[in-house]
């Protein structure tokens, strides 16, 4: 389960609690404040804290550019020229903090993020709960054939089924191994900062990650792709739902922007040009390398 009775217990007292605040609030965040929002099979993201909202970019982007914003006649407008043409100190404004819950290796892609501060569960003080990422069958899948870091068609059968065996064998071996390393009952107990070495990847493990909105989004973009590795898209796109409710109006130009664009480059804005003028344009003219040109031959089949 994703929190225990006395976590849930932690979190209900949180939610009872109210505060009288001058600063702006989001009727949306304040329903997610402290809750438990369940990621994979043990994992979770809750909201603790945030500051902003769609008001603080617009307020913000007016001091920063003056007198050049009064030809946007709205907030929504003002926040989609920002969006469009990549000004993105404005989005910088407003900030989130979140508790996560999440495997070690889907914990080791998200780190790479290096624009966020983050405190992570201490194994060297605490002992990490007998917790594993155990896959769903159907997402037990082989290397894909196409992409060097992404994956192929679902395993079948007995293939599937034995892989399943050692992954939950291998987590309770190792984690057994891990208690009697640690334990002083008739011995003095390996010290739990070298216990933990013998813990597989697939153990969860928890942190605190404070981020503002611009670097966020950068994530979010990233992350919410359908070519990120699904472990780490699922919470990526359970943070979409949050973030919606929080700026809506940022969230819509985030999505209509970045998650629903694209970005050609100077060759495939040529390319295009040529294929309206009613040329058959082929990898070989144009330009691209044979990737380049099943990139951009995706975008423009979604386009037409």
């Amino acid at each position: 389960m994703p929190v225990t009775a006395d976590q849930q217990a932690e979190i209900d007292e949180q939610r009872a609690e109210t505060h009288t605040t001058r600063r702006a609030t989001v009727p949306g965040m304040e329903a997610h404040l402290y809750t438990a929002h369940p990621v994979l099979d043990h994992g979770f993201v809750r909201v603790i804290d945030y500051m902003g909202d769609d008001s603080a970019i617009t307020q913000a982007a007016r001091v920063s550019y003056g007198r050049g914003t009064k030809a946007v006649s709205n907030d929504e407008g003002l926040i989609r020229y920002l969006m469009r043409h990549w000004h993105s100190t404005p989005f910088e404004m407003c900030e989130i903090k979140l508790h996560v819950k999440l495997p070690v290796f889907v914990a080791r892609q998200w780190i790479r993020h290096r624009t966020a501060n983050v405190n992570e569960y201490s194994a060297r003080y605490s002992i990490l709960d007998r917790e594993f990422y155990i896959p769903a069958p159907e997402d037990l899948a082989a290397q894909s054939v196409v992409n060097n870091q992404g994956r192929g068609e679902a395993l079948q059968g007995e293939e599937a089924q034995r892989v399943l065996d050692w992954l939950r064998s291998d987590s309770d071996t190792a984690y057994d191994h891990y208690e009697a390393m640690i334990s002083q009952d008739g011995q003095q107990g390996l010290a739990r900062e070298l216990a933990r070495m013998n813990l597989p990847a697939n153990i969860y493990t928890q942190w605190y990650w404070k981020v503002d909105l611009h670097n966020l989004f950068h994530f979010l973009r990233l992350r919410a792709d359908a070519h990120a590795q699904m472990e780490i898209r699922v919470y990526a796109e359970k943070i979409c739902e949050i973030v919606k409710d929080w700026v809506p109006l940022s969230y819509g130009a985030f999505e209509d922007y970045r998650l629903g664009g694209a970005q050609l480059s100077g060759k495939g804005i040529e390319c295009l040009r040529r294929m309206l003028a009613g040329e058959d344009v082929t990898q070989e003219t144009s330009g691209m390398s044979k990737g380049e040109w099943r990139e951009f031959m995706g975008v423009v089949k979604i386009a037409s």
